[in-house]
């Protein structure tokens, strides 16, 4: 699926994605710095009812919030690791395996621990200022 979207709409670009989120709960989001990635989890997450505050988990490497229905969403930055092992030590596994979403940003650095279901979502920022979102 692919959705064109400007950032005046980025709540209904992340309407269509939760509508297509379908079963899956591992969403891997590769994109260049400052495509938008934190930009659009944020929009997802509020779309799944979250009313804490998303922000990017660079440091923490995971966040978690509390969408309506009460279940755990987290919300994932690799950026700042150095090595896979450093997923492994955190307990990624159990998050990804939970059945609880899962939102990951800079999945490049730890694709090896990604599930085989995992959604890869690609998020790119255009000349016109829109995005473009494919998963």
């Amino acid at each position: 699926m692919e959705i064109l979207f400007k950032e005046e709409d980025i709540r209904q670009a992340a309407k269509q994605f939760v509508e297509g989120m379908g079963e899956n709960t591992v969403f891997a989001f590769y994109g260049k710095m400052g495509a938008g990635k934190t930009t659009f989890i944020k929009a997802v997450c509020e779309e799944l009812g979250v009313d804490d505050t998303v922000t990017s988990p660079t440091f923490a490497i995971v966040n978690e919030y509390e969408a309506a229905n009460g279940r755990p969403i987290y919300h994932f930055d690799f950026y700042r690791i150095k090595k896979v092992s450093e997923a492994y030590d955190m307990g990624c596994e159990e998050y990804f395996y939970s059945g609880h979403p899962c939102f990951i940003e800079w999945p490049e650095l730890i694709e090896e621990v990604l599930p085989e279901e995992t959604v890869n979502v690609t998020i790119e920022a255009l000349p016109d200022g829109e995005r473009r979102l494919v998963f």
